[in-house]
């Protein structure tokens, strides 16, 4: 697990972390037991450079790596920054070589060969990225991969830069490269959400061959984001059998606290970790979640640190009302499940949310209707 969201998501518009909340979300990424935690891009700032030596000397568990363009000036300031490893890149695209680079294929690989070279002569582990590599002539590509593997880079990245690639497109340019190149390299994937496929084309780059991820929490990065780190652990675990490092009770959290350094309101049906990935309000839904929580729960809500929430609302049965109440203290009683629930039908398509201090009221008015004194009913709920 390679986690990028100091680096690719902290280029997200908008963002601009500082160096101690780099660090803050850097502790946190290690308690959690991510593999490798990208903490920068030295040559492009002083905080990221900073940023880079600092979480070197804070996390005990995580490596570190650092960003550096296909050019000496960059790869000399990562290895100065002390990064455990050195990830290089360069594009590799017509589109960018053309337009952007302004350089040649040979060029482009002499680049590429060159930095690699240089990362590897201060002792550091290099990773190489070929940018744009699914919009990349997929010959060229492997052309590129083999010359920096050649030139001593033992890990290599998959970028889908612009979020273009599909999940089958991705499996097939994954496997082409997996099969050119020598056992002993590993490989990552590195997918941006453009079309909504970012974390899609990740599993089917790892149904592939590819050994690692690229990922961010809640997605965070340039454009439409990148994929989702909490989306990508479970759907690993839940629908692919794999098993990472990562402690998956920690996802909710680490998205909630990301989610705010970032000052970023995240979404209430955000799969996994979000408000609503395990709320229930239809009738239906939620007698079924009651009886088995299977019917309706694609995995345990524990297991990702989050956890059930029974909402109600106009769409609630019985079964909903009674797991409320009985939540709160209250007897479930036939008739006051009856009294909330016409309060509900009636209510709640005018208020929207119905609040535990809400149904207090109701169950006030409840109590009181039913005992027929304000002063009784306060010894009533006190006792509950």
């Amino acid at each position: 697990m390679f986690d990028t969201t100091l680096r690719d998501g902290d280029q997200m518009p908008g963002i601009e972390l500082d160096a101690s909340e780099k660090i803050s979300i850097a502790i946190l990424l290690d308690e959690a037991r991510v593999d490798i935690i990208e903490a920068g891009f030295p040559a492009s700032s002083r905080i990221d450079y900073e940023s880079v030596r600092s979480i070197k000397r804070e996390v005990s568990y995580s490596r570190v790596a650092a960003l550096a363009r296909a050019n000496p000036d960059d790869v000399d300031a990562a290895a100065a920054a002390e990064a455990d490893i050195i990830h290089v890149f360069i594009a590799t695209s017509d589109t960018h070589m053309r337009y952007k680079l302004r350089m040649s294929p040979e060029e482009v690989i002499r680049s590429a060969v060159d930095a690699v070279e240089r990362a590897r002569s201060y002792g550091a582990y290099v990773l190489f990225s070929a940018e744009d590599a699914t919009r990349s002539d997929p010959a060229f590509l492997v052309r590129v991969y083999k010359s920096v593997v050649a030139a001593g880079a033992k890990y290599i990245n998959i970028p889908d830069t612009v979020g273009t690639a599909t999940p089958w497109r991705m499996e097939w340019l994954v496997g082409l490269v997996r099969s050119s190149l020598p056992g002993y390299v590993s490989i990552d994937v590195h997918c941006h959400n453009d079309f909504g496929l970012a974390v899609a084309n990740t599993l089917a780059g790892v149904r592939a061959g590819a050994d690692g991820v690229q990922v961010t929490v809640n997605g965070f990065g340039e454009r439409g984001g990148n994929a989702a780190l909490e989306e990508v652990v479970a759907a690993l675990h839940f629908l692919m059998g794999y098993r990472t490092g990562v402690r998956m009770e920690m996802l909710t959290k680490l998205s909630g606290m990301v989610a705010e350094v970032f000052g970023v309101k995240m979404p209430p049906n955000k799969p996994v970790t979000g408000l609503n990935a395990f709320a229930h309000e239809a009738g239906i839904h939620v007698h079924g979640v009651l009886k088995n929580p299977a019917t309706y729960e694609p995995m345990p809500p524990e297991a990702v640190g989050n956890r059930r929430r029974i909402v109600l609302g106009r769409h609630s049965g019985r079964a909903a009302v009674a797991y409320a109440l009985k939540a709160m203290g209250y007897e479930p009683s036939s008739e006051a499940v009856d009294f909330v629930l016409e309060k509900l039908k009636e209510a709640a398509p005018r208020i929207k949310k119905v609040s535990e201090d809400i149904i207090e009221k109701w169950m006030m008015e409840y109590y009181s209707r039913k005992i027929g004194a304000a002063g009784d009913v306060k010894t009533v709920i006190a006792a509950r």
